[in-house]
């Protein structure tokens, strides 16, 4: 809903401008009698409201003013104050009983604090409603999306058309940006009358008079010197009714209003209807006779059907977004280093948008960055929320209007009604004979006799009351003096409550602001443009104090708009193509990462022929994935008992674990131990000594030196299983580089570690590796738990396989629980094609290029390393940063993988991500946050799918292994980034269950796979070893 008048209104008007506040403190310093610009005389007080340790005071002028109590203030005097705030209904301000006509009037347009607090309130509720897609269609404020998702940065430049259709007239705009902050645009418009029949006949007969006022005007505007070099002009189109808009070139009318009732618009697309008549203007089919635009077109419209010809348009004309004046007055406030996120226009109706967070915007599929809400907020109070500050004359407006019980709100503030509203007061107070008495005074019964002007002229004037009479004397009525001075507080008193209306709708946004973006206090630039912003000097200031009082945490900046509708409109337009550009090159960037359903298709298939050759005697020692034997036969039952040890080495901490199993449950008892690098990379000898001596050290402080315990190895590295206690190391990986150990028993070593330190309170009965671990750590809780996986710093896999199907293990009985190590899958060359240019330079910088290529795309130690060199890529394109470079962004390693949990968390508030920033020493604004979030979202998303595309492998093999129609199987997970990455788990999971639909798949988080899942290793060969005996 548009909430301007019939055309734009210059800020120039506003004679004073940024001085206005100093210059009125100034006379209020000579003239120590008066308080405010108004008067000479001191003003009678209104009601005084204690807010806090301050009282505010509402004079009979509107103006407000702080009074802070002072320590030693009389007691009394604030008992008397707090007696005035009592509720009951605000009758005390409406009592009659000791009181004139006039102070009751007067009272009548003055609001309590306490009154506005609650009404800030209802209005934070209803933007919740109108937010909600449950509740959008009830709610009063109805918080519809704009689609715009962004503010001018100042970067902007090139010519760009509008067309704004107005109460009864039409104006095309041509504005030319530079793109030096948009500090000095170009305009030349022209204006149109709107022929009344056209706002009330057919629908194609007004866009097409549209379409021709756009063609005139650029046949007019444009001539062979103006420097228009592109056959391409985009255009923005301002129409101010009411529309559900579903994208920002996409809005049906919902309803028409303003005398306009144009046949077979609404339920249409509006956008379209304009396109559409543009397009068939811009076909050179002009029949002899006909000039070519420099005619009298206009003049004979009315006679002309839509079907005629017409002068054609010289350019193609896009029409690229629809708004209403409101957003464009937040967009021309925006320029370079001065964001404007909120705008009100407080004209003939009243309105207010600001940038929500996209999340919150439960209507629309957007959920990063911010995107602006029209609140529309007219209507607040129709529900009733308003009944009890309404006063007999707004009740009286309402009735006479075209709408009554509508747009409560905007008739309070709108200056469509405030004349009326005080010509409805000046009636009643004339008759109650507290007005014109004596005196002819049926001149005030004519409905539009007293204008907006006329109150503004009268409330604004402080040259005594000689310009007041000869306004009222020019309306035929006959004031004395004290009549000029009555008629001049009710206009004040009628502008100051629309004034503080206004501020307690923007004290609900700005609170709405702050609370969303979870910050304990908001500075915030609002961009004002309207009749009673323009008309009244004190507007500004009475909107700050009292949107204070309301929102102590959040402080606004006003920002005049200059042609919000005009120069608004064009920037609108211009971040529209500004964006679209950008988004081109940023899908352009990011595309080799999304990958199609196809491709995660083809990857399963993959990883299922790699499986097969891994598990074939033949083929095992060419695969990728090296499908390595862990002789654990069995998974936990639940029958396992007795103390057991456990080692877990997977990194420079390693742990040293008592696990007691007993009926009751599993406890545990564990302490880390470190390994100095100077014994990572030293010998082997030296490696395993300190591990025994560790273990030693762990034995004497559990008091258990003096017994025999079983002991499970978790060893996480890569290596070649032979026996549940023998397995051959292949490689170091995780920094590690200890001598004479690859190609070893690991087992053995340990064993001889201890014989060299004479230690004999442990039996090494089985290695696994942290994968294993982890599916028996689950077993135990869930028997049908036959599939373990880690995704954290590296990821790996292991599953129960079929002995028949193992053709590197004697034997065909049972089954075997295979460690995959899949994350060399793609080694021999077969994921080339996924591997993306940030993905060979992240291979090409790590201490094993080639290998491990699969988990290079997966794992945690990665992501991040990606994601960097994607944020280079974007600087580099002025994508990210303004372009600026960033010299710590360029260091290895320095964007942290746990850094994509973090910005990924849906809602986040940039100050949430400011830590980040300021660590990798990034000045970076909020869009370049959002796109951070989506390059982020990018890399971690592709990660899940290609684990779900090799997990749905392994699930799937498993089903036909077993004959059945549909698998039902417990995957047991552990690792960081399933755990603790927001939308990993649930990417992973939904992918899964699209490429393997026959296997109904289960997660069970770990607990402590690698300490608790060896010990019950352990265990089970303690169990089965007793049962075979």
């Amino acid at each position: 809903m548009s909430s301007r008048g019939t055309q734009p209104r210059s800020q120039s008007g506003r004679s004073g401008g940024a001085n206005r506040a100093d210059q009125r403190l100034g006379a209020q310093e000579q003239d120590s009698r008066s308080w405010g610009p108004f008067s000479s005389t001191a003003p009678t007080l209104g009601p005084m409201t204690v807010v806090g340790q301050s009282v505010l005071l509402q004079d009979r002028r509107g103006s407000v003013k702080i009074l802070h109590r002072a320590e030693n203030m009389d007691p009394s005097l604030g008992m008397d104050i707090d007696s005035r705030m009592s509720a009951s209904n605000l009758n005390q301000r409406r009592d009659s009983s000791h009181s004139t006509p006039i102070q009751r009037a007067l009272r009548s347009f003055t609001i309590p604090l306490e009154r506005l607090h609650v009404m800030k309130g209802h209005m934070m509720q209803d933007m919740c409603k109108g937010l909600s897609r449950q509740t959008h269609a009830e709610a009063k404020v109805r918080m519809l999306p704009t689609y715009i998702c962004s503010t001018p940065n100042g970067t902007e430049k090139g010519n760009f058309l509008v067309v704004e259709l107005c109460q009864n007239q039409v104006r095309t705009l041509l504005v030319t940006l530079y793109g030096d902050g948009n500090m000095s645009p170009q305009m030349m418009y022209k204006i149109y009358d709107l022929p009344e029949d056209i706002m009330q006949g057919e629908g194609e007969a007004l866009f097409d008079f549209i379409a021709q006022c756009l063609t005139q005007f650029l046949a007019e505007t444009i001539s062979s010197d103006t420097n228009i070099s592109e056959q391409h002009l985009p255009l923005g189109f301002v129409f101010p009714f009411t529309c559900q808009q579903t994208q920002l070139d996409k809005a049906e009318l919902l309803s028409w209003s303003k005398g306009f009732s144009c046949s077979g618009v609404v339920g249409k697309d509006v956008v379209q209807l304009l396109q559409s008549a543009i397009n068939k203007h811009a076909k050179p089919d002009k029949q002899e006779g006909e000039g070519n635009g420099s005619g009298n077109w206009l003049s004979s419209w009315k006679g002309r059907k839509p079907s005629q010809s017409a002068p054609s348009l010289p350019f193609q004309v896009e029409v690229v977004a629809l708004m209403n004046d409101t957003v464009g007055t937040m967009m021309t406030c925006s320029m370079e280093g001065r964001a404007c996120e909120v705008a009100m226009v407080a004209d003939k109706g009243s309105n207010c948008c600001f940038m929500a967070e996209a999340y919150l915007v439960e209507i629309t599929e957007e959920t990063s960055g911010r995107m602006c809400v029209n609140t529309e907020w007219g209507c607040f109070g129709d529900d009733g929320t308003l009944n009890d500050i309404l006063t007999p004359y707004d009740e009286s407006v309402d009735a006479e209007s075209s709408n009554p019980g509508e747009k409560r709100f905007e008739k309070l503030v709108g200056t469509l009604y405030l004349g009326e509203l005080v010509r409805h007061a000046l009636v009643a107070l004339t008759a109650e004979k507290a007005l014109f008495t004596g005196t002819n005074a049926a001149v005030l019964k004519e409905k539009g006799v007293f204008t907006m002007q006329h109150v503004l002229d009268i409330a604004n004037n402080e040259d005594g009351i000689t310009e007041v009479r000869r306004i009222l004397e020019v309306l035929g009525l006959q004031p004395s003096e004290r009549d000029c001075g009555r008629v001049q507080q009710i206009c004040r008193a009628a502008v100051a409550r629309a004034v503080t209306l206004h501020a307690t709708g923007l004290a609900a946004i700005l609170s709405y602001m702050c609370q969303t973006r979870d910050l304990e206090s908001l500075m915030v630039n609002v961009g004002v443009e309207g009749e009673l912003y323009a008309g009244y000097p004190r507007f500004e200031e009475v909107l700050l104090t009292v949107s204070r009082l309301l929102s102590p945490e959040c402080m606004a900046t006003i920002l005049p708009s200059r042609d919000g509708s005009g120069r608004g409109a064009a920037m609108v337009t211009a971040v529209a193509l500004r964006l679209a550009a950008q988004r081109r090159v940023v899908d352009e960037v990011l595309a080799p990462l999304r990958l199609t359903r196809d491709d995660l298709v083809k990857v399963q298939a993959l990883m299922r022929e790699e499986m097969d050759r891994g598990l074939g005697k033949e083929t095992n020692s060419s695969a990728s994935v090296r499908m390595l034997p862990t002789y654990v036969n069995h998974t936990p039952d639940g029958t396992e008992k007795g103390d057991f040890l456990a080692l877990d080495l997977g990194g420079t901490n390693f742990r040293v674990l008592v696990v007691h199993i007993t009926e009751e449950g599993i406890t545990m008892a564990s302490e880390i131990y470190v390994i100095p690098v100077s014994i990572t990379q030293g010998s082997g000898e030296e490696l395993f000594d300190h591990i025994i001596d560790c273990i030693v050290d762990f034995q004497t402080k559990q008091n258990l030196v003096t017994q025999m315990l079983p002991l499970g190895f978790t060893f996480s590295f890569p290596c070649q299983q032979v026996g549940l206690d023998k397995a051959l190391l292949l490689t170091w990986t995780k920094g590690f580089s200890a001598s004479g150990c690859v190609g070893q028993d690991v087992v053995q070593l340990l064993r001889d570690a201890a014989k060299r330190k004479r230690h004999l309170g442990m039996q090494v009965v089985a290695l696994v590796n942290d994968t294993v671990g982890t599916m028996m750590a689950c077993g135990y809780d869930d028997p049908k738990c036959e599939i373990g996986l880690i995704v954290g710093t590296g990821t790996n896999a292991c599953y129960m396989e079929e002995m028949k199907n193992v053709g590197t293990v004697e034997g065909n009985e049972g089954r075997m629980c295979i460690n995959m190590e899949w994350g060399a899958f793609g080694d021999n060359g077969c994921l080339d094609h996924l591997f993306t240019h940030f993905d060979k330079v992240v291979d090409e910088t790590t201490i094993n290029p080639g290998k491990q290529r699969f988990e290079k795309l997966i794992s945690g130690m990665y992501l991040g390393e990606i994601v960097r060199q994607i944020l280079l890529a974007m600087t580099e394109k002025e994508l990210l940063f303004q372009g600026k470079p960033c010299p710590k962004l360029q260091t290895k390693d320095i964007f942290k993988t746990k850094f994509l949990s973090t910005i990924e968390l849906n809602g986040l508030a940039l100050r949430q991500i400011r830590s980040i920033l300021n660590e990798l020493e990034i000045d970076a604004s909020f869009e370049d946050s959002v796109l951070m979030r989506e390059v982020c979202q990018t890399v971690s998303l592709r990660a899940a799918q290609l684990c779900a595309a090799g997990l749905a492998a392994v699930v799937e093999k498993m089903r036909e292994n077993r004959g059945v129609d549909q698998l039902s199987v417990t995957v047991g997970v552990d690792g960081t980034l399933y755990k603790l990455h927001p939308c990993f788990s649930n990417n992973l999971q939904k992918t899964l269950k699209d490429l393997a639909p026959k296997c109904n798949v289960t997660f069970l988080l770990s607990e402590d796979g690698s300490g608790k899942g060896a010990a019950l290793v352990a265990a089970v060969a303690d169990r089965t070893a007793s049962a075979m005996e």
